[in-house]
């Protein structure tokens, strides 16, 4: 029996494959896919946009430079010993694409860098551009040194637990674990075999993706193109053409479609009468918003698209999938140990959930402003001139970010909840680099250094640093959660009773 089966062996399975087998879990992941390799996965039609806040997660597990290398980006500058550790120039100047609302571009020129909560400069300051096959091979390996197990070519078909663990039906093998994770899609076959109610919003359009042909590539131009019937957009990638039609969702995915509707859809919605002469891979998709009514369900949970699906608009869904598995892993794991606090696994729905909500809506309000209709088009109107705006464009590129995300821990310093700023100390370490052993962190900037006696009552699970850093951000203390985010702050003198709450709350009872 395997301490976690976890169902989808897409970037956010992996993940938090990775996160349970390095704190000492052994794994299963079942993948219905018999090959990992499909060009929905490789450039272009793979292509996906990190945020900051996911390329942070890459950073604490020391993932993020070989997620570089095999996304073919250049890496920031390093300091020669193998680190994460000097940032790239300031986000303002580096930053080349900001992202988009319902395809209206944000100038990353009018982006408001110091109003971005606690954000300090650092190999992860920003977002880039990577591909799912790229993702999917770095955690592959990653899993595969901490002795996760992959089996491919295996559907499940039934699912039953008890108060002991759960049994899976793959294939022609049952397999059995103490807990199951359903990281299966949009249409997770976890979700509907356990019983998870899924309740949203119908669609507004129908979207598709595809790589054609085109006859008179000079009609289309290169880019995001708003008109009033939906949007299309033209990557630079030779035939890749993705468009959205505010149809209501009328064409459904069940249908494929074919080269005579796409050129159809197309010069609708483009204004041209641009020819489609050849279709070498085409599908459809909606901005259909639901949302699991709760993420857990006995020893079963879900993550990542199997917990909600939405549009694509934003590029929120693949870093949303990894955020569920970044709050989730460490909370499973000390789950599987035994020495999680009381309730600690609800935490996971308790925080996640309003995290997904808030995204779901972000794309019920971009697919709304797209509408053709006189309401749709009235609103664009506003929500340009907000956009042309400093402080529009700064709110957009915060929600888009993840720079605005803040988990409700209690406390009143506004540091708390949010994801720690990658602080460096004297000797140029960060906070990132402390991070890789999946540890909870204590950075003591008191020149008493007075929280050690406390801190060392959870030595196994917790990592305590003293000294100094380049940039304290006006604290004396701060207790990172294995996930990256704030759970106590010390002001002024750090008192040993307000650390030892909260870090019985999150790590459970002291080590004997």
């Amino acid at each position: 029996m395997h301490d976690v089966t976890i169902v989808g062996a897409g970037p956010v399975g992996l993940f938090l494959a990775c996160e349970l087998g390095l704190a000492g879990c052994s794994v299963l992941v079942l993948e219905r896919d018999a090959e990992p390799r499909s060009p929905w996965k490789a450039d272009p039609l793979g292509n996906r946009g990190l945020t900051a806040a996911s390329m942070e997660a890459f950073h604490r597990r020391g993932l993020l430079r070989p997620l570089r290398t095999a996304s073919g980006v250049d890496e920031a500058p390093g300091d020669g010993r193998g680190t994460d550790l000097d940032p790239p120039p300031p986000p303002r100047t580096a930053r080349r694409f900001a992202g988009h609302f319902a395809g209206m571009m944000l100038d990353p020129a009018a982006i408001d860098d110091a109003a971005l909560p606690f954000r300090l400069p650092g190999p992860a300051a920003q977002g880039m551009m990577t591909r799912l096959e790229a993702v999917e091979a770095v955690l592959s390996e990653r899993a595969a040194r901490l002795g996760v197990r992959i089996r491919r070519g295996a559907p499940v078909s039934a699912i039953s637990q008890d108060d002991e663990g759960v049994t899976v039906r793959a294939g022609e093998r049952d397999y059995a674990a103490r807990w199951l994770v359903g990281c299966d899609g949009g249409r997770s076959t976890v979700r509907g075999l356990a019983g998870f109610a899924f309740t949203g919003t119908e669609p507004q359009f129908t979207g598709y993706v595809m790589l054609a042909t085109i006859a008179d590539p000079g009609q289309l131009r290169p880019g995001f193109h708003l008109t009033p019937t939906g949007m299309y957009i033209r990557a630079f990638t030779e035939g890749y053409v993705a468009m959205l039609d505010c149809d209501g969702g009328a064409f459904d995915r069940s249908r494929q479609p074919t080269r005579e509707h796409l050129q159809a859809v197309l010069r609708r919605i483009s204004g041209t009468d641009v020819t489609l002469s050849d279709i070498q891979l085409a599908s459809t998709f909606t901005d259909r918003a639901m949302q699991a009514t709760d993420y857990r369900r006995g020893r079963v949970l879900l993550a990542g698209d199997a917990a909600h699906i939405h549009s694509p608009l934003g590029g929120q869904g693949l870093n949303l999938g990894l955020g569920d598995a970044m709050n989730l892993g460490w909370k499973l794991a000390a789950t599987v140990r035994g020495d999680a606090p009381d309730g600690l696994l609800d935490t996971y729905a308790r925080e996640r959930l309003p995290v997904g909500a808030e995204v779901l809506d972000w794309t019920r309000a971009q697919a709304v402003s797209m509408r053709p209709d006189p309401h749709g088009q009235a609103i664009q109107g506003v929500l340009r001139d907000l956009l042309r705006t400093r402080d529009g464009t700064t709110y957009a590129y915060q929600r888009i970010s993840g720079y605005s995300h803040r988990y409700d821990l209690g406390g009143d310093h506004p540091l708390v909840g949010r994801d720690v700023p990658d602080l460096r100390l004297e000797d140029g370490t960060r906070v990132g680099d402390l991070m890789r052993d999946g540890r909870a962190v204590v950075l003591d900037f008191s020149a008493g250094h007075a929280l050690h006696d406390s801190a060392m009552g959870w030595k196994s699970r917790l990592r305590y640093v003293a000294g100094s850093a380049r940039n304290e951000l006006g604290v004396a203390a701060v207790f990172v959660r294995p996930d990256g985010a704030v759970a106590w702050v010390g002001e002024h003198d750090p008192g040993h009773e307000d650390f030892e709450r909260a870090a019985g709350r999150w790590l459970g009872a002291p080590d004997n």
